[in-house]
């Protein structure tokens, strides 16, 4: 499936063994592998990427037309996923979400790496606002938020109810334009 990309966003990013490719069918089976390492996390997710709820998911965000997603691939292993989310062409805007690291994966510099690239990219197509969603039960993602130099803008309370059913609280952070020079993008 072809996705409608004005801004360019979907393309491959890579530095040094960190890869961001877009997401493909051919990824199903070692994405679907990789979510089922950490069955706790879905519970803090938007959708479920869990083994009972995988396939229908994975359908749901290669069709849809709000999200461009990648694999994030480490040394030639897929280590988890990410997309734009809401990319905007009008607005410039967009939002990076969706993400997931298995759990070998996120004590190291991946994260912090694919954002950056991420935002990189972004402003480099011409966006303006990159901003970042997170549930604010996920201390962890927060954390890392502030760390690629992002600013906390507050919280959405009851933003949305989550697949099992909890009225989620979203704190949102952002990296404008005027952001690049100061955080080296």
């Amino acid at each position: 499936m072809i996705k409608d990309d004005p801004l360019g966003l979907l393309s491959v990013l890579e530095q040094s063994d960190l890869r961001l490719e877009p997401l493909r069918e051919d990824h199903r089976a070692d994405l679907k592998a990789a979510c089922a390492e950490d069955l706790d996390i879905w519970q803090m997710y938007g959708i479920s990427y869990g083994p009972d709820h995988f396939d229908a998911s994975f359908d749901m965000l290669l069709a849809s037309p709000a999200r461009l997603p990648f694999a994030i691939v480490s040394g030639g292993n897929l280590a988890g996923m990410t997309a734009w989310i809401d990319a905007n062409p009008r607005w410039l805007s967009a939002e990076i979400g969706n993400t997931y690291l298995s759990p070998r994966y996120r004590q190291n510099k991946i994260n912090g790496l694919m954002k950056r690239l991420l935002i990189a990219h972004g402003f480099a197509c011409g966006l303006k606002r990159i901003q970042l969603c997170v549930d604010v039960r996920n201390e962890r993602s927060q954390a890392a938020c502030r760390k690629i130099g992002a600013t906390f803008e507050g919280i959405l309370r009851n933003h949305m109810v989550t697949w099992t059913g909890h009225p989620r609280d979203t704190a949102v952070f952002s990296i404008v334009e005027r952001d690049r020079e100061r955080l080296g993008y």
